[in-house]
Order: structure tokens, then C-alpha cells, then sequence
């Protein structure tokens, strides 16, 4: 880890690509929270793994001598700055598109061309996969109080909503009890009182699209669904087919306000959603060491493709820019375990990229793959650092054998650069889900998304307690402003600093970690499941 962004001097460092955008002004860096103590700390980790490089590779036979020489050449080498002209090549490419990145668009597409291009003249093996998926797309997500007193409420369209008619749905609110799992059974809905009326439900217990179906089949013309936690709330029903009437996420502030009214005497509203379905091609960038034992197989992966409202730099430029950049060092070095980089497509849709590729595997080939780490928005800028609770210590289960190890792995190099980070639930609702449900071990860091900074937080990490950790989280202003340097820089040195280990040592894995005690979850009622305590709300449960 630098203490400070800047350009790497390495002598392996890559020739500039004719078509990599100049280099503009910067972003102005958040003023730095890591101590002296901290760059002594990497002095000392970092010094002796470079001196014991300097003999030849082939002389070393010891491969966690080796993964440790790697990987410290590789967070000496990748670099946020350089990696933040990936960014601006992301925004150009959003400027000249309509603003957005979205998996299916002339965008995406130009994306992940140039990922491609960089990922080929760093010497990697390049492919593309090719998938179809249904692309959707909110044309309208409007929630108007009519009456007892007229007001506005923001209201996000749940991702394969079906729509309703172009003057929108007018009715009355019925509000669905608060339980354990609210909404999510025939009986939290009396015979009579939700027909024709507009279901008002609490988050939590079951499913986004289960939710709405038992609202529709208790006669409900539409559904909005409320948070439990304070933040937007962004989510999907999963699947092109689930969605039975129009269905729209709130803030459980308004929810809550909403259900505190309706308690009282009527509350009539216009929902106005109105949605575009459609089947699209789009298509995954795969690049791999040319050598290494395939056997053996290290998978790094972010996904590329942006929501249609935003040209998507911090969610998920700097995760797919992360990646790019160690690929990019990694790529003139030999390996013992190859080691293959993903840039997915279309997991703004339900991880449909991931899906694709896990699902196209044999399952001989699954079992080739040791481990697989995710980087998905990794420079918020009101950030914390978030590792995946692989042991499930902190709840929401464990991953499969060696997601553990993978968690300790991440932390323990944290740790020893005396950097702060806490668990997020590792629930798959970002692209290690199909790893991880195929059984592959998983890992890796976020930095938050649409959930509020604790005060606890702000004094560990800095920023603005009672914010959202990105408050531009799947919005236009998602733009290069987005992007908090030191948050990028430190989460691209754990990129540089796992891909370098697992590429010569896997042994780690079979290590194993202490029994830890299980976080207490929080009251059912309040917990946000379904988007761990980082948030990115790309789930379908609620």
C-alpha cells in the first residue's frame, strides 16, 4: 500500500496506449487518515520481500517466498493514479453515449472493448462470452400523495417491475401489518382489505418478488416496498417474469410516515411506474495468464456494466479499474497458479454476467477454480472498508470451505498496515453469488453503497456520519467526481497483495481460522437483510 497516489516507476510498467485518454487534472485526494506508524508498517512489510527478489525466480523453490516477492512487487507497481485514467476513459466513453455504461448499450459495449485492448497489450489471454439477458430499463418512477396532504415521494422502480397505464395508478395505501416476515404469506393480507388498493410493506423476511405476488394475489393493483434501514432502497425481483403489478422501493422514512398516516384515516396516492423489457445480447471480458497450471486456477472479477441512469464510476468503474490495473502488472510475470480476470456484464440486472459464465462451466472445470475474489465499489467517498464475511461471524452465513481463509487473508493484511475495516454479510448479492452457490470460495472488499455512515464509522474512517457512503450510488452523478482516492488506492493494494499471494501460494486456504462467535443479528424487524451492512442493494430478498 502507498501512502499516497502516484505513478508507478516500476521498470515493468506497460506502454501507455495510444488510445488511453491524456491524463487530466486530478481529484482533489481526501485529506489522509493513515498515520507515520502506518508507512513504517509497509516499509517493513514490503522492504525484505523486495530484497529477497532480487535473486531469479527459477532459484526460489519455496512458493510462499515467491507469492510474497509477487505480490509486493505488485502493490509496489499498481496505482491509483494510473488507474484513474481508466476511470476518465470509462466517463468519456459514458459522455459520448447518453451518460450511461448499461450492459446491451453502444456503452457497455465500448467498455469492455477497451478493457479488452488493455487486458491483450498487457500480454494476457483475451476472450469475450456472449449472453443473452432481458435488459429493463424505469421510463417513469413517480409516487404522488393526493391526500390527506399533498407531497412528492422518492420512489425507485424494483428492477423487472411490470409497469402500469401512462396516467398511473391511482388508489388508496392498505398497509400490510409488521411481522417477522412481513408481507410474505396469503395471511399477513385480510380477505377484502387490499383490493384495488396499493400495498404498503415493510422490508424484511422473504423475498422483493414474493412480496408483491402475495400482494397482487390479495388483489393490490401495485406494491411499494418500504427500507428497514435508513438509506434508498434499490432492488430487483430477479427474474423478467416475477413482477405481477407495478412495485417501487422507499426509504423506510417515508414508509414509516406513510403507515403512521394511513393509521389515522385514508391516504390516497399515484404510483406512476412505467418500464421497458426487452431480450439483448451482451457480452463478459475474460483474460488469463498464459501460464500457470490451469488446474489451479485464481479468479478475480468486477463487474463493468453501469445502471441506465449513470455513467457507473465508482459502481462499478473503480472496481473493473482495480482489477485492470494489477492485471496489467501482472501480466509479464510468471505464475504457478494461472490466474484469470472477469469483467462482467449485465449484474445490474441479477449478476446475469456471472450467472452466465459459472452456469457455462463443466463441472470438472468448477472444481479448477481455488477461490474467486470480487471487487465491487471500491472508492466510494464517504467510504468504510468492508471485507466479505466469508466465516459468517458476523451473520448471513458462511461461504463455502476456504471463503474463511480468504477473509482472514484480506483482514490480516489490513491489519498489518494498521488500516481499520469491518465484515459485510456475505449473502451474494454481488457477482461471487454464483461462486459461491456453486461452491467455489469467494472473497473481497467493498467500500458501501447506498447505507448511512455510523458515527462510530466517521471516527474510524473519517467522512460524514448520518450520509450515505455514496450518496450518487445508481445516479447520473455516479461521474468521475465520485471517487474517493485513498479508498481506491488502499482497495487496489489488496487486489495487488491477494492476486500476488494465490498466484504462487494457495496453502493458506487449507490454514484454518479460529472459531469466531456469530454476531448477534439484529430484531428481525429491523434488520436489512438481503444487502449485508455495506449495502448494495442488488438483491431480491428484502
Amino acid at each position: 500500500m502507498k501512502l499516497r497516489s502516484r505513478r508507478s516507476t516500476s521498470p515493468l510498467d506497460r506502454p501507455t496506449p495510444l488510445d488511453r485518454p491524456t491524463p487530466g487534472p486530478r481529484p482533489r485526494t481526501a485529506v489522509t487518515r493513515r498515520t507515520a506508524g502506518a508507512a513504517l508498517t509497509v516499509a517493513a512489510l514490503v522492504a525484505p520481500l523486495l530484497l529477497a527478489g532480487a535473486g531469479s525466480a527459477a532459484a526460489d523453490p519455496d512458493p510462499a517466498r515467491k507469492a510474497a516477492r509477487l505480490a509486493a512487487r505488485l502493490v509496489e507497481a499498481s496505482d491509483a493514479e494510473t488507474a484513474h485514467d481508466t476511470l476518465a476513459a470509462l466517463q468519456r466513453i459514458a459522455d459520448r453515449n447518453g451518460g450511461t455504461r448499461v450492459a446491451g448499450s453502444k456503452g457497455h459495449d465500448q467498455s469492455a472493448q477497451y478493457v479488452y485492448e488493455q487486458a491483450r497489450r498487457a500480454g494476457l489471454k483475451v476472450s469475450k462470452q456472449e449472453f443473452e439477458y432481458t435488459f429493463f430499463e424505469a421510463r417513469a418512477q413517480r409516487l404522488d400523495v393526493l391526500s390527506p396532504k399533498a407531497e412528492s415521494v422518492p420512489v425507485i422502480a424494483m428492477t423487472y417491475s411490470v409497469g402500469g397505464p401512462d396516467a398511473g395508478l391511482t388508489a388508496e395505501l392498505a398497509v400490510v401489518p409488521v411481522g417477522a416476515t412481513t408481507g410474505c404469506a396469503a395471511t399477513d393480507y385480510p380477505a377484502g382489505a387490499f383490493a384495488g388498493r396499493i400495498a404498503l410493506i415493510r422490508r424484511g423476511g422473504c423475498s422483493f418478488a414474493q412480496k408483491q405476488a402475495a400482494a397482487a394475489a390479495a388483489g393490490a393493483t401495485g406494491a411499494l416496498i418500504y427500507n428497514n434501514a435508513d438509506g434508498d432502497l434499490n432492488g430487483t425481483l430477479g427474474d423478467p417474469t416475477a413482477g405481477k403489478v407495478p412495485t417501487g422501493g422507499i426509504t423506510k422514512a417515508a414508509g414509516e410516515a406513510l403507515a403512521a398516516e394511513a393509521a389515522t384515516g385514508p391516504v390516497r396516492v399515484t404510483l406512476d411506474i412505467r418500464t421497458f423489457m426487452e431480450p439483448r445480447k451482451t457480452w463478459n471480458v475474460i483474460a488469463e495468464t498464459r501460464g500457470g497450471d490451469p488446474d489451479n486456477t485464481v479468479m478475480v472479477g468486477a463487474h463493468l456494466d453501469s445502471v441506465p441512469a449513470g455513467p457507473g464510476i465508482n459502481d462499478n468503474g473503480s472496481g473493473s479499474a482495480g482489477i485492470l490495473e494489477v492485471a496489467q502488472n501482472l501480466g509479464v510475470h510468471p505464475v504457478k497458479n494461472k490466474v484469470r480476470f472477469a469483467w462482467w456484464s449485465a449484474e445490474e440486472f441479477g449478476l446475469k454476467g456471472s450467472e452466465a459464465y459459472v452456469n457455462s462451466l463443466s463441472e470438472a472445470d468448477r472444481k479448477k477454480i481455488r477461490l474467486y475474489l470480487n471487487f465491487d465499489m471500491i472508492a466510494s467517498p464517504n467510504y468504510a472498508q468492508f471485507v466479505y464475511n466469508g466465516s459468517g461471524s458476523a451473520g448471513g452465513g458462511a461461504g463455502p470451505a476456504g471463503s474463511a481463509q480468504i477473509e482472514r487473508d484480506i483482514t490480516g493484511y489490513l491489519d498489518g498496515l494498521g488500516l481499520p475495516h469491518d465484515p459485510t454479510a456475505f449473502d451474494g448479492r454481488s457477482d461471487y453469488g454464483p461462486f459461491i452457490d456453486a461452491g467455489i470460495p469467494a472473497g473481497g472488499t467493498d467500500t458501501g453503497a447506498e447505507k448511512i455512515k455510523s458515527p462510530e464509522q466517521a471516527d474510524r474512517y473519517g467522512g460524514t456520519p448520518g450520509s450515505a457512503y455514496d450518496s450518487c450510488y445508481h445516479k447520473a452523478c455516479d461521474d468521475l467526481a465520485n471517487i474517493d482516492m485513498d479508498a481506491f488506492d488502499v482497495n487496489i493494494d489488496v487486489i495487488a497483495h491477494a492476486v500476488g499471494t494465490y498466484a504462487w501460494d494457495l496453502s493458506s486456504l487449507q490454514q484454518p481460522v479460529p472459531a469466531q462467535r456469530p454476531a448477534a443479528p439484529a430484531p428481525a424487524a429491523q434488520a436489512p437483510t438481503g444487502t449485508g451492512v455495506s449495502g448494495h442493494a442488488h438483491g431480491v430478498t428484502a
